[in-house]
């Protein structure tokens, strides 16, 4: 993906602390949310939004949210996806399921969840166009669809 150089929605915790991580969030165009603050979310991806589509830059958003502890997918939040697929109508929205990221924090913090294998399936790109409702159900249903819990 570094060629398509990716923007992030990251809450905004992750924005200090993490050597190299927070530096790149907070400086490389990504979007740091307040998770308890709506407004304040939705402005700053709408800003990322317009900036991917003038400079055709990607971005990355997890619309479920926080990480499952059991391995099934949780109902995905829409709005900020809606705000993202207003502001750069000429994206592609490329479906991604990643299985067994819940292992890695089943216990919390420790003990790390250390030999958990994740696996990434990238489906194939869905246009932006018709109705978002529609389109956000779509997706969603292919990313749950990939996701496995074993």
């Amino acid at each position: 993906m570094r060629a398509y150089h990716p923007k992030f929605v990251s809450k905004i915790e992750l924005g200090k602390g993490i050597p190299s991580v927070s530096y790149n969030l907070r400086h490389g165009g990504s979007a740091l949310i307040d998770r308890k603050d709506a407004k304040q979310a939705l402005v700053a991806i709408s800003k990322l939004g317009k900036y991917i589509e003038i400079n055709k830059r990607s971005a990355v958003i997890f619309p479920e949210g926080t990480r499952s502890r059991t391995g099934h997918p949780k109902k995905f939040q829409t709005t900020g996806l809606k705000v993202l697929m207003k502001q750069a109508p000429s994206a592609l929205i490329v479906p991604i399921s990643i299985n067994n990221s819940w292992k890695m924090l089943r216990y919390g913090k420790f003990p790390y969840g250390i030999g958990s294998h994740l696996f990434f399936h990238v489906h194939p790109p869905v246009e932006n166009s018709g109705d978002p409702d529609q389109l956000i159900a779509r997706v969603e249903e292919i990313i749950t669809g990939g996701v496995n819990s074993f």
